[in-house]
């Protein structure tokens, strides 16, 4: 919740903007019913009410739009438009102007169908990018998507804060290490399948908490590889291996994920069943939908929006802050406590 009338002793979710005083606890099977915050463990709160650290040099305390530039020829929504490499810069200094703060940048398109793009190939598309952004005196957050680690190596290399991972680390088993290695901050995707495949005959028994689990998997493993939870965001795939009803249950318990302890990405800009729904064939007509989608996802407390529409979507943003009335000016703390794993059944605070 974000309105005024939050009852005494409701506490603050991830830290940030959101409220609540019940959460749902679930399990496969169906729900186990909403309890009140004082029944959860001491361990789960801590999970769903520490402040997330900052990630790439960006607080977390208020909702950050991640403008996507895609460097390819093939990306479903805008590929080919920019990988010339005076296309890419001027594209990604107009999203900074309108509000990205944070660029994520690819140089192979994960799109259903997409075949892969040899290293070397990849990271010629990205890191020069970068570097030139660099040069230029960008100091904002920047981010590579990417499965590859040698291409994570150059594009940090070159600049980048942020390895995007839409492997979670599955891809090259060196990703771990050359994240560990160079620092930078990861994101971790979930994804049923590779992009050849994914969209074939996509499947699950519980598509929430499916995906909830190979997600805390994932966030252990990169811990065990040395990468702190304070340098992990996660993100729960939207569109990777899932159907529109897949992408719908996510989207409805997207609050879930903050018991990860973690900050939470959502990319799901034009993607194909907005359209659908939305009635929008070609990808560039599906900005409104994918808005819907991104407020929604902020009134669950999702820190980092990943779009192609950052002027939309900034101004979006600004009216729903002054909607609730919530100010966004100071940020918070870095960091805060963080409660180990229990094996208790995972709360997603209750809408």
């Amino acid at each position: 919740m974000q309105d005024a009338a939050r009852p005494e002793g409701a506490p603050s979710l991830a830290g940030g903007w959101c409220w609540f005083d019940r959460v749902e606890v679930l399990q496969r099977g169906g729900s186990v019913g909403v309890v009140g915050v004082s029944d959860l463990p001491q361990a789960v709160m801590a999970r769903l009410c520490a402040p997330r650290a900052a990630l790439a040099g960006l607080g977390m305390n208020r909702p950050r739009i991640m403008g996507i530039l895609n460097v390819t020829p093939d990306s479903f929504s805008d590929g080919g438009m920019f990988d010339a490499p005076e296309a890419a810069l001027a594209h990604a200094r107009s999203m900074r102007a309108a509000g990205a703060e944070m660029l994520d940048i690819g140089g192979e398109s994960t799109r259903p169908g997409a075949a892969e793009v040899p290293v070397e190939a990849e990271a010629a598309r990205v890191a020069p990018v970068i570097a030139a952004l660099r040069a230029g005196g960008d100091e904002g957050a920047i981010s590579v998507d990417t499965r590859k680690a040698g291409v994570a190596r150059a594009a940090v290399a070159a600049g980048a804060d942020l390895v995007n991972d839409v492997s979670a680390m599955l891809f090259d088993p060196a990703m771990a290490g050359a994240v560990a290695e160079t620092g930078a901050a990861l994101c971790l995707m979930h994804a049923q399948g590779v992009p050849e495949t994914m969209q074939a005959d996509p499947r699950y028994d519980d598509v929430l908490l499916d995906v909830y689990d190979h997600l805390e998997e994932r966030v252990a493993a990169a811990e065990a590889a040395g990468i702190p939870r304070a340098r992990i965001c996660v993100d729960p795939g939207i569109g990777f291996g899932k159907r529109p009803q897949h992408n719908l249950a996510l989207l409805r318990g997207l609050s879930l994920f903050h018991g990860l302890g973690c900050p939470v990405l959502l990319g799901v800009s034009r993607k194909k069943f907005i359209g659908t729904i939305g009635r929008a064939a070609e990808a560039r007509d599906r900005a409104p939908g994918s808005i819907a989608l991104a407020l929604g996802a902020v009134a669950q407390g999702v820190q980092i929006l990943r779009v192609h529409d950052v002027a939309q979507t900034a101004q979006a943003l600004a009216l729903w802050q002054a909607q609730w009335q919530l100010d966004w000016r100071a940020d918070w703390p870095d960091a805060g406590p963080k409660g180990p794993s229990d094996g208790q059944p995972a709360p997603a605070p209750a809408r």
